[in-house]
């Protein structure tokens, strides 16, 4: 993906001990990046190039398995079976690196509202803002999955935690998932299951209404994407 003017350029870069495959899926009416999944052994990294103005999220899948068609399974993170993600999302519990580029401001955030998978951190190069929370690197390198609550574990047949799902995917309360008469930053409050996330990793959304903490801006940046 080259030959755009004026974008930003996403490096992500695979830190984990085994083989990830990125998934990305871009916002309504944005083109794919990569055709929307790529796999990135240990060490490994790429740069793709957005275009400007582009929206969407990028997580990581794990313990994956595909043909030489593209078509498989991956254990957390997986979106419909194919390696390449073309406009799915990933079936949470996922760790989301979020971004809305150009409007006017570049705005991004690690989110846990659709639960944990791996450790996502969000580094700015390269750009500049006049806020506290301008340009600023947003980290969630926890491994969340040994302290994971119960009743949010999302473990294999052999018992292993490989995700820790957010309490509204796990409860389906409107209290956590800030739905019906908690549909409102006044009524939906953080819960011990967010705090739990958040104090792991502060400056992570942990539940839909964690903004102030949780969303940075920058202006001409260009952005690492770490996993682990």
């Amino acid at each position: 993906m080259t030959g755009y003017s004026d974008a930003a350029v996403f490096t992500l870069e695979n830190r984990c001990k085994n083989t990830i495959w990125p998934g990305i899926q871009p916002g309504a009416g944005k083109p794919q990046l990569m055709g929307g999944g790529l796999q990135l052994a240990p060490g490994e990294s790429v740069n793709i190039t957005s275009p400007k103005g582009w929206s969407g999220r990028f997580w990581g899948r794990r313990w994956c398995s595909f043909d030489d068609l593209g078509k498989g399974t991956c254990l957390t993170g997986d979106c419909g079976g194919a390696l390449k993600c073309a406009g799915a999302g990933g079936a949470p519990p996922a760790t989301l690196a979020e971004f809305t580029l150009d409007s006017p401001f570049d705005f991004y955030d690690v989110s846990l509202v659709d639960g944990y998978n791996m450790p996502v951190s969000i580094t700015p190069h390269g750009g500049s803002g006049s806020s506290s929370n301008s340009c600023k690197a947003v980290r969630c390198v926890s491994d969340l999955n040994r302290g994971c609550p119960d009743g949010l574990q999302v473990r294999t047949k052999s018992g292993r935690v490989v995700a820790c799902m957010s309490a509204c995917m796990a409860f389906n309360q409107p209290e956590y998932c800030c739905t019906g008469e908690y549909g409102s930053p006044q009524t939906c409050k953080p819960t011990n299951y967010s705090r739990a996330f958040k104090d792991a990793c502060p400056t992570s959304y942990s539940y839909a209404y964690d903004d102030p903490t949780s969303t940075f801006t920058c202006h001409g940046a260009n952005y690492l994407i770490r996993f682990c």
